[in-house]
């Protein structure tokens, strides 16, 4: 179950608060006027998806591993498999210094997406280094910066 934003926060919400009081006898919520039912009635749906589903969704960002992946002990197409066979996380975040020169490399980036699939691991994003600064005052810089972006941007399509 992927939950948006205000969700989160309401979920984050009750749980911190449940912490805070715990012994109490009193919520937060409810201490705040905000909560219309005791804890009793808490809707016996949404405690069986809390119990049955994790409180929220992470991904693994490759700059996690990157010692492994610089080291070579890890190869940028097999970090999906251990995002998922070793740590049991669902989506991941790469990183352009690992796989520099595959951008348009669509047989790469066929084989990076198949294992993810393969899986069931969701490629998120993919963060950029060394393509320039996006920032710059300089107006020719920050427009070949954004060229340069133009590559990375097409691979994340694929």
């Amino acid at each position: 179950m992927k939950k948006n934003r205000r969700e989160f926060i309401r979920s984050a919400g009750k749980y911190t608060a449940s912490g805070i009081f715990l012994g109490t006898g009193i919520s937060l919520l409810n201490a705040c006027g905000g909560a219309q039912q005791s804890n009793e009635a808490v809707n016996e749906e949404e405690a069986t998806q809390t119990a049955a589903s994790p409180f929220f969704e992470i991904s693994l960002a490759q700059w996690s591993l990157h010692k492994t992946l610089f080291s070579g002990k890890l190869d940028n197409l097999d970090f999906a498999a251990t995002a998922k066979n070793k740590f049991g996380i669902d989506a991941v975040e790469y990183v352009n210094q690992f796989f520099k020169d595959k951008a348009k490399d669509e047989a790469y980036l066929a084989e990076m997406k198949k294992r993810s699939d393969d899986l069931g691991v969701t490629n998120v994003l993919i963060m950029i280094d060394g393509e320039g600064h996006l920032g710059s005052s300089n107006a020719e810089e920050r427009q070949k910066a954004v060229e340069n972006h133009y590559k990375w941007v097409e691979a994340a399509k694929f």
